[in-house]
């Protein structure tokens, strides 16, 4: 046994000897079988390219070749670090090691190389899956009109000299990269340069495969080319002398173009164009302007779907119908619309139509579906864990719902995805950076309505399946149209969040076990009567409750167990009148809403630790006002009061006021003074309206008003001071101190004013949006009389409603940077208005973008030519939207012998405006004009003197229904 063991030992040592001995040998092979296997890959990948795309395997086998190639790198730093160590035995050890692992890798390469010729030899399986983002361009009949509008917005930039690199973003399979395409061909574009080349930045590229593909495209000898520098030099050479446009497509991560191809600020005559699914990153990247590609609407989704699906449709009533809705569920993504479509083409047996929808709406085994989603991983994977976190959250809200910005900012607070900030307003701000780098990758888009956002289809959809394989944050959603009883306690057990929102539950099982649970939204049940006694118990890591909108006239005694709970939202409990005495038991409660409910702020007085508190009027004590009802809550820094034109708030205002004052955390306060006085005394009294540069109010003065809440509601972030003067009358000094920090600023019937300038122009330095209604003193809005200085020139949206005896905006010299970014304006029942745009106002409204004037009846121009009289080059260049509505007199938008381009023009609705007989346009004008809305017969009675055009412009007219009578 000796000798055996001997034996052994020798062979062993010979063996480690001839490794250590032979490592340089080693890593030589190694190196030449990855150089091999990196070429085999790059002519399997540009072979993709041109077919139908790779295959998932092949995908597969690509994404392997990433992970050895981090391996072989690792590797390569241990060799060039050998021969560091002062040891000899532990040298010998080293080389060892380093030449096994190097042996064991080559023989890895190796395999992944052979299993590579399956592909050179074009025998990938599951062809209709791509590389990503690599389908061919769809033709040319499918190019629709947001597509269209993109790329002659895109040429348009080209033409610009100032603007040398195009940022394109848009979320995956929105058609991007068919643009891409059909610019290469574009006449407009191609005859702007003398080379046009596109380049897809496939995602395990680094620079030098950036740089040798440009050079590939460019015609360059890359042969003695050997590091980034001297590639970059070629290619700034190159770009000297011929006028190149760069379109570098699926820009994911940043490079330093500057440093890396060349392209300098002095390289006027060459341009880029960055496409991108992350709107972040043209931060980095330097792009002068940004195009956003968005979804397509309904109509053009249906036209594109249709198109290629073929006639079948027209011919089979009933597919016609299960057709149109699953050309909805596509979502206006044109990648998905066309892999779905080219499956359905001439297919007539409706059970596979129907299998077709139940697949989408399962989002299981669907063909095309695994790239849509596996690039939004893509997306995904780059954001950091926290807005990871907010992203998923998302997903509790219903497909398309509209989600309140500030609830989903309140329970991303709660569930502690913000960190590090010190208070509400702090962690608000940093919620909204959060909000807005999803909304940048298009994970939750804007509604009109700019206080909600929503998670459209396929975002949501990644979100529950990321859930689905996540231990840690598996969330409960259930259809809410459909459910009527509670989830099974085995699914209540199981989930971190659960969301059972908008439902029909009656009933909610008597006991759980949900000792992960965090969020709970049972919202909108109205039908949900009771909870039951312990409900709660388990429920000890729970964080956020909602319960919104249910019928709930009780809570149960085991709220109390909720000793994490940060987030109460009990707001349209209207039968709710009572807490169980334990409620002073949560101890972490940060936000608590009561707002039309029936409790009595008595019975939370306990919960002094709040940091935000809603209440109603109704909330307060019914007989008397008790001191300290309200200051008691020594830790609130948000405050919000609803009240209504109750004669008994009147009653109590006063006091109230008072204590509303002594709150020294406050930096938001939602507050109605019924009269000036009360203005005066928090003014006067309130440290932090003296001291807190940080606080933020809206405040209502006068006779609540709920018919006028628009200007408050709708406005975006980050506008935060909100003054509304309602019923009041005349300009006290106090009025001046709030207006000089008030962002957005509502007028409406005040009396004692003739304009806005009573109040002092300087006093509106801050203001972003203005209505003004009902005010019968107003006849100007500006009078300007001996100002010199700009006027209004941040504001944003001017809405002017029901203004009896107003004449016009302006009175007077209109300084230069007046209204400068206004993009909003609105007219309507202002009977006496004549003017719109006076002497030198309309070369101030460089940003208007939106123009509506409604029920006007002196109108009888709107841009007058005796007011603009020698008007010089466009006006209004940027303006997109035009509304005249009942305008009885209206008989000329623009005079004739006025010449405008109208070059951002894209919709014009005209009703009810007899009259107007001719359009402001040419053949040569209002090139991105896409719709025209107005009456048929106003439309057959108009005059045109080119026959052509009219037929032309009658592809865009969409026929109003008759006005009535």
């Amino acid at each position: 046994m000796y000798q055996d063991l001997k034996g052994l030992f020798r062979r062993h040592a010979a063996l480690r000897l001839d490794y250590a001995m032979t490592l340089q040998e080693k890593h030589k092979n190694l190196m030449e079988e990855v150089k091999k296997l990196r070429a085999r890959r790059d002519d399997i990948v540009k072979n993709s390219q041109k077919d139908e795309g790779a295959s998932n395997e092949c995908k597969n086998w690509i994404g392997r070749i990433k992970v050895v190639e981090k391996e072989v790198r690792e590797l390569e730093e241990k060799y060039n670090n050998e021969g560091k160590h002062s040891c000899r035995w532990v040298h010998c050890c080293s080389r060892y090691e380093l030449s096994k692992d190097m042996a064991e890798k080559t023989e890895k390469v190796e395999n992944l190389f052979k299993e590579g010729e399956r592909w050179i030899e074009g025998t990938s399986v599951d062809k209709p899956l791509k590389l990503m983002r690599r389908k061919p361009p769809l033709g040319s009949e499918y190019m629709l009109p947001v597509h269209k509008v993109t790329e002659e917005k895109l040429v348009s930039f080209l033409r610009n000299e100032k603007i040398r690199r195009i940022g394109v973003w848009g979320i995956t399979g929105s058609g991007k990269t068919t643009i891409m395409n059909n610019l290469m061909s574009n006449e407009d574009s191609t005859s702007m340069f003398e080379t046009v080349i596109l380049v897809t930045v496939l995602d395990y590229w680094g620079v030098k495969e950036l740089q040798d593909d440009i050079m590939r495209q460019l015609k360059l000898d890359m042969e003695g080319s050997a590091d980034m520098v001297e590639k970059s030099a070629r290619i700034l050479k190159e770009l000297r002398t011929k006028k190149c446009l760069i379109l570098l497509d699926n820009f994911e991560r940043k490079f330093e173009l500057d440093e890396i191809l060349g392209i300098h600020d002095n390289q006027h005559s060459s341009k880029v164009v960055l496409v991108s699914r992350s709107r972040d990153i043209f931060n980095d990247m330097k792009a002068d302007d940004l195009i956003h590609v968005e979804r397509l609407s309904p109509d053009d989704a249906w036209i594109m779907f249709k198109e290629i699906v073929g006639g079948v449709i027209d011919q089979f009533p009933r597919i016609e119908e299960v057709a149109r809705l699953v050309a909805k569920e596509c979502d206006g993504l044109p990648l998905l619309i066309d892999t779905v479509a080219r499956n359905l083409r001439n297919d007539r047996d409706y059970i596979h139509w129907k299998s077709e929808l139940k697949q989408l709406r399962t989002w299981k085994n669907l063909q095309g579906m695994d790239e849509v989603l596996q690039s939004l991983e893509c997306c995904y994977n780059r954001l950091d864990d926290a807005t990871k976190d907010c992203f998923l959250y998302g997903a509790l809200y219903p497909e398309e719902c509209k989600i309140y910005v500030d609830h989903l900012l309140e329970c991303w607070i709660s569930e502690g995805f913000i960190h590090d900030t010190s208070s509400f307003r702090d962690a608000r701000d940093a919620g909204h950076s959060r909000l807005r780098d999803l909304i940048n990758v298009s994970f939750l888009v804007r509604t009109e309505d700019r206080k909600y956002v929503k998670m459209n289809k396929w975002p949501r959809i990644l979100a529950l399946k990321i859930s689905s394989q996540n231990n840690h944050s598996k969330l409960l959603v259930k259809p809410s149209d459909r459910l009527q009883y509670s989830p099974q306690n085995k699914e209540w057990h199981e989930a971190s969040h659960i969301s059972l929102m908008d439902s029909q539950l009656q009933k909610l099982p008597e006991t759980l076990d949900c000792a992960n649970l965090l969020t709970l939204f049972l919202q909108r049940n109205k039908d949900l009567l009771d909870i039951p006694k312990m409900f709660f118990k388990s429920m000890r890591s729970l964080q956020v409750v909602d319960l919104y909108g249910t019928g709930i006239a009780s809570l149960p005694s085991s709220l109390s167990k909720l000793v994490c709970l940060k987030a109460l939202y009990l707001n349209s409990c209207f039968k709710l009148m009572k807490l169980p005495s334990g409620v002073k038991a949560l101890k972490c409660l940060e936000l608590l809403d009561i707002r039309g409910t029936k409790l009595d702020l008595l019975q939370v007085r306990s919960l002094i630790w709040l940091r935000c508190l809603r209440i109603s009027f109704s909330n307060l004590p019914k007989v008397n006002h008790r001191k300290g009802t309200v200051s008691g809550f020594c830790s609130l820094e948000e405050f919000s009061i609803c009240i209504d034109s109750s004669q008994q708030w009147i009653d109590i205002a006063e006091a109230t006021t008072r204590e509303v004052a002594t709150l020294k955390k406050l930096t938001s306060l939602q507050f109605c003074f019924p009269n000036l006085d009360c203005l005066k005394l928090f003014v006067e009294r309130s440290l932090v309206w003296k001291d807190n540069s940080s606080f933020t109010f809206q405040f209502t003065v006068g006779c609540q008003d709920s018919a006028h809440p628009p200007i408050f509601e709708s406005v975006d972030y980050p506008i935060h001071n909100r003054l509304k003067l309602v019923d009041t009358e005349g300009t006290d000094e106090v009025f001046g101190k709030v207006l000089k920090e008030t962002d957005v600023f509502g007028l409406i019937k005040h009396k004692q004013v003739s304009s806005l300038s009573d109040f002092g122009t300087d006093n509106m330095e801050k203001m972003l949006v203005c209505l003004i209604e009902g005010c019968d003193d107003i006849k100007v809005i500006i009078r300007s009389n001996g100002i010199r200085e700009a006027v209004l020139r941040f504001l944003k949206d001017l809405y002017l409603r029901n203004l009896l005896n107003l004449v016009g905006i302006w009175q007077g010299h209109v300084p230069h940077g007046s209204l400068a970014q206004l993009t909003t304006l609105i007219f309507s029942k202002c009977p006496n208005l004549k003017k719109i745009f006076s002497k030198g106002l309309i070369q101030q409204l460089h940003d208007l973008q939106y123009l509506k004037v409604e029920e006007c009846h002196q109108i009888e121009e709107i841009i007058m030519k005796s007011e603009n009289r020698g008007l010089i080059g466009n006006a209004l260049p940027r303006l997109k939207n035009l509304e005249l509505v009942h305008l009885p007199r209206l008989r000329s938008i623009l005079d004739d012998s006025f010449k405008w381009d109208w070059p951002s023009l894209d919709k014009i609705k005209i009703s009810m405006c007899d009259k107007l007989k001719r359009l402001p346009f040419t053949d040569q004008s209002a090139t991105k004009l896409r719709r025209i809305e107005g009456q048929k017969s106003w439309w057959e009675a108009l005059e045109w003197e080119d026959q052509a055009y009219k037929q032309r412009l009658y592809l865009l007219f969409h026929p109003l229904l008759p006005s009535p009578t």
